[in-house]
């Protein structure tokens, strides 16, 4: 029985030692794609936007504005403490190569949502998004994020292909002074001039406007900012090219 037992357990060790030599565990990918996975547990596969509405997407976006925004969350300008958490200990050029490599990503977009807007709101919100209201000195949308809505680059983020409740959210906090950007802030202007109805109507209604296929952020503004924008119009001297 002792003989038997023993060479039972040396067949099992033998054979398990076999398993090991023809597998070999995978060596780590050290690349930027797999260091990134952390962020998709958030953001979505690939960074393209979690299903609960709350997550952004970043896949895409102009690399200036990731870079920028991930300064402000490591250093207090925009308080979330799992993402400032998640940045304390990262470098400058380390933020710019995470924002390269989102931008970069060139992923569909998903299907728009219905819009909850009457006849006479979407008419409203179309004419606040693309021509502004002079008499509130409060910039069209697209004077900034571009005709199409896609963004500009390399400062300016899209506004379509996002979540309602998370365009909703950021306006909010924008009009509360939860969420601040470099000075002068501008979308805290643009924000504060709002009504809570308009922020609300407005969310509504950029997330019911398609993608265009292949969207991309525009290469420049087509006229003049309107409005003195520090993240966009004052130099950053570490912004990822």
């Amino acid at each position: 029985m002792k003989i038997r037992g023993w060479c039972t357990a040396t067949a099992v060790a033998a054979a398990l030692l076999c398993v090991a030599t023809a597998a070999p565990a995978a060596p780590f990918e050290d690349t930027m794609a797999q260091r990134m996975l952390a962020c998709t547990g958030c953001h979505g596969p690939e960074g393209r936007a979690a299903p609960d509405g709350y997550y952004p997407r970043i896949a895409g976006k102009p690399a200036g504005y990731l870079y920028n925004q991930l300064l402000n969350f490591r250093d207090g300008r925009r308080p979330y403490a799992l993402m400032s958490g998640l940045l304390a200990p990262l470098s400058d050029a380390y933020l710019a190569e995470i924002a390269a490599h989102f931008a970069a990503l060139e992923l569909p977009y998903p299907a728009p949502l219905a819009s909850t807007l009457s006849e006479t709101e979407r008419a409203l919100v179309a004419r606040l998004v693309t021509e502004g209201d002079a008499a509130r000195a409060l910039p069209a949308c697209a004077a900034c994020h571009g005709a199409a809505m896609t963004g500009t680059a390399p400062f300016v983020p899209g506004l379509i292909g996002l979540p309602r409740d998370y365009l909703n959210a950021q306006l909010g906090a924008w009009r509360a002074g939860k969420r601040i950007a470099q000075a002068p802030d501008c979308m805290a202007q643009v924000a504060q001039t709002l009504r809570p109805d308009e922020i609300g109507r407005i969310s509504s209604w950029l997330a019911a406007q398609p993608v265009p296929v292949n969207a991309k952020p525009a290469s420049e503004f087509a006229a003049p900012v309107p409005i003195a924008c520090g993240g966009v119009t004052a130099t950053v001297s570490k912004a990822p090219r």
